[in-house]
Order: structure tokens, then sequence, then C-alpha cells
């Protein structure tokens, strides 16, 4: 589930097993990977181009998240 800034939700497919491969991976917290999470998401998942950037913006926040929570957690 993302959050937007102004409190809307959505829910995405194949979220939390794209972060988890990326993890695995290794996959750095960068922009790039946050274009690679787009467009593997947008295989199951309709992401309007009008709000792609703010897409990747909330999915590298959650990336970040992700592997913060993991590293402490391993």
């Amino acid at each position: 589930m993302l959050r937007f800034i102004d409190n809307t939700q959505i829910a995405i497919i194949g979220l939390d097993e794209i972060l988890a491969n990326f993890y695995i991976e290794g996959r750095q917290v960068s922009i790039d990977t946050a274009e690679e999470i787009v467009k593997r998401l947008e295989v199951k998942n309709y992401i309007p181009p009008s709000a792609r950037k703010e897409h990747r913006h909330l999915l590298l926040k959650e990336y970040r998240e992700y592997v913060e929570t993991r590293s402490k957690n391993p």
C-alpha cells in the first residue's frame, strides 16, 4: 500500500515481492532502483504517466525503509 502526500492510498500488486528480490540482489537505494521498481510494477499495475515521478519518489522511500528494516532484523 502506498500513501501519497494527500493521504490517498493505493494497493500495489507485487510490491512486496519486488522489494524482497531487490534486497536479496543487493540493489542500492537509488533513483535508478526506484525507476526499475516502477517498470516492474507496471506489468501488473497501471501507473499514469503524469504520476510516474511521484510513484518513483514514494517507491524510493519504501525501498529505503525496507532496506533499513531488513538490515536491523536480518
